[in-house]
């Protein structure tokens, strides 16, 4: 196993998202220390004194810093990107992206040999897949946050339709995060029993729950502008899994090597990064979702391999 004494979590991109996962990496005492980067350098110091305000519990430091001194973190959080416009495909706002991408992973180089990559910026699966071709580190030690925060959504969604405890279901929205995102019904289950046999899920109507989940951050959006709690959460939950080495298994964005591209799919996320990309069973139709939803992001994702 690597040497984890260091515990240093570099933050790339110290908006609403990244200074949340900041603050929820800071509050589960993981870290030995939080540098924060932004191309506003005086942005980010700001952030960075004001976080130091709220350390009141335990012994985090929490600076500002270059992307020369991020390459060197043993974990580089990449929130860092354009936000998509009114009218604006999605293949433009990668084209932008892409662009951040580059000027940010090269500010970064010689990247720290055993650092681990992840990203949070969206597109989140093909902005991976770039990040692991610019990087030059192995593809395990780089991935997305993937469909976890929408599985998140999916489990309270759940808990609170069939009143049991979010921690007891076990189920997972797969797949691109985004439009083609599919929910992994024929696997899920509550304590150990498949939730399609539950009464309340047999009258549920399946699309209705999948758009629900998928398009929550569009209604989050409408009501108060973005979105950076959930996703605060869910990151800074990752970090803890590399630095405490938990193996916790999540849907994140991987390279999956059966479709030939990056897709969120249940992987074992631990000090080396991605230790093992754990498959689950699909009903017929789930995996032709899964197939067609890998095909939309090889045909994004081939222009800038």
């Amino acid at each position: 196993m690597r040497c984890t004494s260091s515990k240093q979590v570099a933050i790339v991109g110290t908006g609403a998202v990244g200074s949340t996962i900041a603050l929820c990496t800071m509050m589960k005492n993981v870290a030995s220390e939080l540098l924060l980067v932004d191309s506003a350098r005086d942005f980010a110091r700001g952030q960075s004194m004001d976080l130091n305000d709220a350390n009141i519990v335990n012994s985090t430091k929490i600076r500002d810093g270059t992307l020369k001194e991020a390459g060197q973190a043993e974990v580089i959080v990449i929130t860092a990107g354009a936000k998509q416009g009114p009218g604006e495909s999605r293949q433009q706002l990668v084209d932008r992206n892409y662009d951040v991408l580059k000027e940010v992973i090269g500010g970064m180089q010689p990247i720290r040999r055993d650092a681990i990559m992840m990203l949070v910026s969206n597109p989140v699966d093909v902005l991976t897949s770039i990040a692991q071709n610019l990087s030059g580190l192995p593809r395990k030690q780089v991935f997305g946050s993937g469909t976890f925060l929408d599985t998140s959504r999916l489990t309270v969604y759940l808990s609170d339709l069939l009143n049991v405890s979010a921690t007891c279901v076990h189920a997972y929205v797969l797949g691109e995060h985004g439009d083609s995102q599919f929910i992994a019904w024929d696997a899920a289950s509550i304590a150990g029993r498949p939730l399609l046999s539950f009464p309340e899920i047999k009258n549920v109507d399946k699309e209705k729950v999948r758009l629900t989940i998928s398009n929550k951050a569009m209604d989050i959006i409408q009501h108060k502008g973005s979105t950076y709690y959930g996703i605060g959460a869910c990151g800074a939950s990752l970090c803890e899994s590399i630095l405490r080495n938990s193996l916790d298994v999540r849907p994140l964005s991987v390279y999956v090597d059966e479709v030939d591209t990056v897709i969120s799919v249940p992987a074992k996320l631990g000090a080396a990064g991605i230790e093992q990309i754990m498959p689950i069973p699909l009903a017929p139709n789930e995996q032709k979702q899964f197939l067609e939803s890998a095909a939309t992001l090889k045909a994004i994702g081939q222009r800038y391999s």
